[in-house]
């Protein structure tokens, strides 16, 4: 359970406004922790921090426990003399007010890390730096096949590992990892640095937003992407056959979201197999995690009851079935290894006795999110008359449309559902998003999450994903001076104390 009653923001850190093209831990990154704290704010919830591939999902990372180079400020870069400012100018990584151009990270801010890194070496302090090396050490366990797996990406032409030319290297055999880690030692340590600067600048950020008190809430998938480190390093631990080949994949049946449900296709886990090590890929993961961030949103907490496996290679997710997961085994193991960490249990969607008695017996607050909530010809339990203390109530999450998108596209007896539910019919359509704001802020939720565009009222222009869809996501930017107004920050406190959230 999360302590005390408390409110919080969501909003993705590619989401900050700011120079060159998408958001980092810049001094936007700081003035945001300031604004929210002036408005009573407990928590910051953002999404994964991973380095993004094809399609640019946070979701569909290179490594679980990487960081994203994108995300990494080039101002610090700038005043460490490792890049100019001219340089930055000229790349082309023009201010874009409320979109991510992801093809313009990839073209532009990746030569100029690149070139920072080629400064580095020159200089040479950075990288000689006990800093440096003691990064290195500490960070071994994933940081080593990380470096060597985006090294080998580059060598064979940026295709899945499961597509490289040499099987031993593709099989991740030790003599070929250990020939390749010789062989593209320099590759390896550009991505060591790459770490190195992205974690020198979170955990800057991170430790003045606790000096703030405002607490980090980070997402951890229940997945990793195929094509992932963590798949290439560690197969034994996957659904694979003896070509590390996936004999299924992850997603979900067909839902209010999509008709032929979502196919992620992220491997499938053999739950035997890290039954048999304890869970100790697991307990890493979470110890990582924990490192990071002050509370966890475990993704698809569903899949730890049971996970939806579908045939490698269909072409949607129709024909997968239902398989049974580590349940409590798996959660009981990190308690015991870690203690009883806060963590928050992402249980949406269609829920099962056997999933809700996980949820119970975890201990973890599900979440409840209102715009589940209207449905006029089913009763629902995210009416926030059924909540218990114990859970997360949210306007919206990052795959939901804008509070204001959703009522502006709501069937007619959904939204004479909603008004009768709020018993007001007299509020402006651009104003109905506050009576939803307040009626998550007055609920008796221990814990209330609101996305930045609902406090902001923004329109279905400006989600962050829509699922099951390619391109465009992933791409929201707040901008400039959207929260320059005091009186914004006033209204938000306002509600905070009178909820009783401070």
């Amino acid at each position: 359970m999360l302590e005390g009653r408390k409110a919080g923001v969501l909003m993705p850190i590619f989401s900050l406004p700011g120079e060159y093209g998408i958001g980092t831990f810049s001094k936007e990154a700081y003035e945001f922790v300031d604004t929210f704290k002036r408005a009573g704010q407990t928590y910051w919830q953002i999404l994964p921090l991973g380095p993004t591939g094809y399609g640019d999902s946070p979701y569909q990372a290179f490594s679980t426990f990487a960081g994203n180079p994108y995300l990494i400020d080039l101002h610090d870069l700038i005043s460490a003399g490792l890049l100019t400012k001219e340089e930055c100018d000229a790349a082309d990584l023009s201010r874009c007010d409320n979109r991510v151009d992801y093809g313009k990270m990839y073209n532009g801010k990746l030569p100029l890390l690149r070139l920072s890194y080629e400064r580095a070496k020159e200089k040479g302090e950075l990288l000689n730096s006990e800093t440096f090396a003691r990064f290195k050490e500490e960070e071994a366990s994933w940081l080593s096949d990380f470096s060597l797996f985006m090294a080998l990406r580059d060598r064979f032409g940026g295709g899945l590992w499961s597509t490289w030319e040499d099987e031993d290297i593709r099989l991740h055999k030790p003599e070929a990892v250990a020939w390749y880690r010789e062989e593209l030692k320099e590759q390896c340590r550009y991505y060591e640095y790459l770490q190195f600067v992205f974690f020198t600048q979170f955990r800057r950020w991170k430790a003045y937003a606790g000096e703030q008190g405002i607490k980090i809430i980070g997402d951890l998938p229940i997945y990793v992407a195929f094509d992932s480190a963590d798949a290439w390093s560690g197969a034994n631990l996957f659904q694979f056959d003896e070509n590390n080949r996936p004999l299924g994949v992850a997603g979900c049946p067909p839902d209010a979201f999509s008709a032929t449900g979502q196919l992620w296709g992220n491997p499938l886990y053999d739950w035997e197999k890290m039954k048999a090590d304890g869970y100790e890929w697991w307990i890493k993961r979470f110890k990582a995690a924990f490192a990071m961030f002050d509370v966890i949103r475990v993704d698809h907490f569903r899949g730890f009851d049971e996970y939806y496996a579908i045939p490698f290679g269909a072409e949607n997710a129709i024909n997968g079935e239902w398989k049974k997961g580590p349940g409590m085994d798996l959660f009981n193991t990190v308690k015991e290894r870690i203690g009883d960490v806060p963590i928050i249990a992402e249980d949406l969607g269609f829920l099962t006795d056997t999933v809700r008695q996980l949820l119970k017996d975890s201990g973890y607050p599900g979440m409840k999110v209102l715009q589940f909530a209207f449905n006029p010809s089913e009763e629902s339990i995210y009416l926030t008359h059924e909540y218990d203390r114990n859970c997360v109530v949210y306007t919206g999450t990052h795959d939901n449309d804008t509070t204001r998108g959703w009522y502006a596209s709501m069937p007619d007896g959904d939204r004479q559902a909603a008004l009768c539910y709020l018993n007001n019919y007299n509020t402006p359509e651009d104003g109905i998003v506050w009576d939803y704001i307040c009626l998550a802020l007055r609920s008796v939720a221990n814990t209330c999450i609101i996305p930045v565009q609902d406090y902001l009222n923004l329109g279905s222009e400006d989600r962050i994903n829509v699922p099951s869809t390619a391109g465009g996501n992933w791409s929201f930017r707040m901008r400039p001076g959207a929260l320059s107004d005091e009186g914004l920050i006033h209204k938000i406190w306002h509600l905070t104390k009178i909820y009783g959230r401070l």
